[in-house]
């Protein structure tokens, strides 16, 4: 029993050393460039993403966007043809320094996909992965961790009473949720988010709206979305990307009513892409 405590006393430690200060930036991006062979998908990008807001990149298929919110925690390192130059600091941490676990980074940014991707595994099997993985071992702390991060993804309610359910026989929106409370298991600092509604019904994007919202207030939160209406009714800042370059980056508002840039402008109101 105690080694068990002094395991979660260490994850509890772990999760919290990157402290969140209200007004700093989360992320600051450095002239990155990507390079899929000899293709370039990024170009130049350089943008400062502030914490606890929405950061929201549109722009038409093929612009670069899932390949930069992908750099975020490494995940186009799985591709064996890329190369990256420039620089992607996490809370002023260089993600690419060989001495930075990519273990350590993706547990303070979660990812949540286009497509829901819970394990073939029970409800409360896929919440408490994470935590095991991390040492814990004491049922009462799993059992909170399972409460707390269902709470977090506002599906407790619905699956409370049948946690030793099959994730797969929730509906797409459940699952969804799901995935988004398996990443608050583990207690991220971001979340990343890939177009997370495109495959969801209106109802079910909405209640992922509503809860983008409220995970602001202890999260920061990068989303990927195709969906301009979703956008500026979610997110803070707005960056478009067009060709693997960042045309504009600004306040949502300011984006979505004076743009600087005319093809932004043209991208908003739909006159291509």
């Amino acid at each position: 029993m105690l080694a068990s405590q002094d395991k979660n006393t260490e994850y509890e430690e772990n999760t919290t050393t990157e402290t969140k200060k209200t007004g700093d930036s989360v992320y600051k991006v450095d002239q990155l460039n990507l390079w899929y062979g000899e293709d370039q998908a990024l170009k130049n990008i350089e943008l400062d993403i502030p914490e606890r807001e929405v950061t929201a990149i549109i722009g038409p298929s093929g612009c670069g966007k899932s390949t930069f919110i992908k750099t975020l925690n490494r995940l186009t390192e799985m591709i064996p043809s890329v190369k990256t130059s420039g620089g992607i600091y996490y809370r002023s941490q260089d993600i690419f320094d060989k001495k930075y676990k990519v273990e350590q980074l993706r547990t303070k940014v979660g990812m949540v996909f286009q497509n829901p991707n819970p394990f073939p595994k029970s409800i409360y099997e896929n919440i408490v992965y994470g935590p095991k993985i991390h040492g814990i071992k004491d049922k009462k702390v799993l059992d909170e961790i399972v409460e707390s991060s269902l709470k977090g993804a506002a599906l407790w309610e619905e699956v409370k009473d049948d946690l030793k359910r099959n994730a797969f026989g929730l509906s797409g929106g459940q699952q969804q949720r799901l995935c988004i409370a398996r990443c608050l298991a583990i207690e991220p600092d971001v979340l990343l988010m890939d177009e997370p509604t495109s495959a969801l019904d209106p109802i079910s994007t909405l209640k992922i709206e509503e809860l983008v919202q409220e995970l602001k207030k202890n999260y920061s939160i990068i989303i990927v979305t195709h969906n301009m209406q979703q956008a500026g009714r979610i997110s803070d800042n707005t960056a478009f990307f067009l060709n693997g370059e960042v045309v504009e980056y600004d306040r949502t508002d300011k984006i979505f009513s004076s743009p600087d840039d005319k093809r932004t402008e043209d991208y908003i109101s739909g006159r291509f892409g």
